[in-house]
């Protein structure tokens, strides 16, 4: 199992690898690590990300979700958020926001729409 037991906030290196930082930060790996097995070092699809949870051995559950409120949250998912400026790759790890744009979080990033898949520890 490659689930992190606490997180270590990670700062995305570039504008387009929030995916990559929320991988790295979820799996206790470095986001040049995380980018060998996404294949990129630009914005990360959706089946990128799914595919580096595989490849890590992560369990989740495939369904996205749309959420609204922080308490439909679960103890650790990873979200996408439809911000002011571009879709972008978010971390909620029990209880906080670990945001590789904004730094870590008490409450959602701004975003319009918000969507999650649950990560099983």
């Amino acid at each position: 199992m490659s689930l992190t037991q606490s997180v270590k906030y990670l700062k995305e290196p570039t504008d387009l690898q929030c995916g990559q930082a929320v991988l790295a930060m979820l799996s206790d790996k470095t986001v040049d690590e995380i980018i060998d097995i996404v294949k990129t070092e630009r914005e990360t699809t959706l089946k990128q990300m799914l595919l580096c949870l595989d490849t890590l051995s992560i369990k989740y559950i495939p369904n996205r979700i749309e959420v609204k409120e922080l308490s439909q949250l679960p103890e650790i998912c990873i979200l996408s958020l439809e911000t002011p400026r571009c879709w972008h790759w978010s971390l909620y790890f029990k209880g906080k926001f670990y945001d590789p744009e904004h730094g870590v979080l008490d409450d959602f990033p701004t975003s319009n729409r918000r969507y999650y898949w649950e990560i099983l520890e």
